[in-house]
């Protein structure tokens, strides 16, 4: 398929440079790998009942009784949390854990991980309640 799709961007080479072609077929060959490879969406709903149920009681309301400068609050973890305030961070503190809070890699499924970095990060937006 990939080779019928060059061949035709080649046939039309008088309208384009060999140039843009090449470009073009390398756009539609990363395109078809990206297409290929599974999407994980994280869900910010089911990351709260995640959340509840392991996290809530050292980080209800997005504190922390442990470390209570060290707060889910977004200034917080754009302040302490390594790599930033973003989901990949959050991933990396919640699998591997640091200091006083355990590591949840291994006792959670990668994507409760995620979801629970999608609900930290979102909550962080908004304000916890």
């Amino acid at each position: 398929m990939k080779i019928a799709i060059v061949a035709s961007l080649l046939a039309s080479a008088s309208a384009f440079s060999i140039k843009q072609a090449a470009q073009g077929a390398a756009t539609i060959g990363a395109a078809a790998v990206i297409a290929s490879q599974p999407v994980f969406a994280a869900d910010v709903a089911a990351g709260e009942q995640v959340f509840n149920a392991n996290c809530a009681a050292c980080h209800a309301g997005g504190q922390n009784v442990i470390m209570p400068e060290k707060t889910l609050e977004k200034e917080a973890l754009e302040q302490y949390l390594a790599g930033g305030r973003n989901e990949k961070a959050v991933i990396s503190q919640v699998t591997n854990g640091k200091n006083a809070m355990p590591a949840f890699g291994g006792r959670l499924a990668d994507d409760e991980i995620a979801n629970v970095a999608a609900y930290v990060i979102s909550s962080s937006e908004a304000g916890w309640e």
